[in-house]
């Protein structure tokens, strides 16, 4: 190739690259096609009220997000063969419960959970509506960010009934356990984990379910009010940073816990913003997901106990 070519080459691969670089970190929010979703198993529980709108997904930070959702769905991330371990862990991804971040708070948090021969479920749970149009839907989520920098911090609050919520979620543990052996999962570790408005639907289900038995729980940068815990409530590991917008100096569902005598581990990151999923470098909230592998590990839920 002549010189001269191979300069344009990499100039235009250099401009491609920069140009991906400034979508990726461009909070904008641009149309998407939905991605296919093979492994999805549908759950069943039906649809959503008042829905003026189709399911639709769009891309915001360099994430694909779907919204209007009206049929929940679960889908395995499971250890390779000989890998896993027993535990299981339901994945509840966040945004409002208007959107969902599916994956950097739903697929890839399940697959570096079955990386580590941990079965994970992502729950993709039906969503409150939102306007058709992307712009309507900007309106709609300046609003919701408002509210709830006004509200208590706790993104349950968002939404005054989450019973289709909580369907979705009771039909998923449902699931698990109906398929347990055929997907390894030891069914007395089964946990649920969940970000942002996903913490606030573990927290909710925890708290609120009849079905649902959790052996631990996970919310992670969920709202940090406090709540009334029952005895019997499963060891809980959170963490959020002191600059999420929904900290604001609060730890009344750690105080909560510990004042019930039940298990509970609390990492308050320096920074992080609101969001950080996995985490991302130069903030000091990169650093939990170990943290939780290690708690799991302590706690002997990546071990099958001997039967009594």
């Amino acid at each position: 190739m002549p010189m001269h070519s191979l300069r344009s080459t990499l100039l235009a691969c250099l401009m491609a690259a920069a140009a991906a670089l400034a979508h990726a970190q461009d909070g904008t929010i641009y149309p998407l096609a939905a991605p296919a979703e093979p492994r999805a198993i549908p759950l069943g529980t039906g649809g959503v009220e008042n829905q003026p709108a189709s399911e639709s997904w769009f891309r915001q930070w360099g994430q694909p997000m779907a919204r209007n959702i009206t049929a929940a769905t679960l889908t395995p991330f499971l250890p390779a063969p000989g890998k896993g371990n027993g535990a299981a862990v339901l994945v509840a991804p966040g945004g409002g419960f208007r959107w969902l971040a599916l994956n950097h708070e739903g697929w890839a948090v399940a697959q570096a959970l079955a990386d580590k021969g941990i079965a994970a479920f992502v729950l993709k749970y039906r969503l409150q509506p939102t306007p058709e149009s992307l712009d309507g839907f900007k309106q709609s989520m300046d609003r919701m960010f408002a509210a709830a920098g006004s509200s208590d911090g706790n993104p349950r609050s968002l939404v005054p009934d989450l019973s289709n919520q909580l369907a979705d979620a009771e039909a998923a543990y449902a699931l698990i356990h109906a398929r347990a052996k055929e997907w390894g999962v030891d069914t007395k570790r089964l946990g649920m984990m969940g970000f942002s408005a996903g913490a606030g639907l573990t927290m909710h289900s925890t708290l609120n379910s009849k079905t649902m038995k959790l052996a631990f729980i996970g919310p992670i940068y969920g709202g940090m009010g406090p709540v009334s815990v029952p005895k019997d409530a499963p060891p809980m590991f959170n963490v959020i940073a002191a600059d999420d917008f929904l900290f604001r100096g609060q730890f009344g569902v750690v105080k909560s816990w510990f004042d019930a005598g039940r298990p509970v581990e609390f990492h308050l990151f320096q920074n992080g913003g609101h969001g950080f999923g996995l985490g991302y470098p130069g903030n000091t909230a990169n650093g939990w997901f170990p943290l939780f592998l290690n708690w799991l590990d302590v706690n002997g839920f990546l071990k099958s106990r001997p039967a009594p």
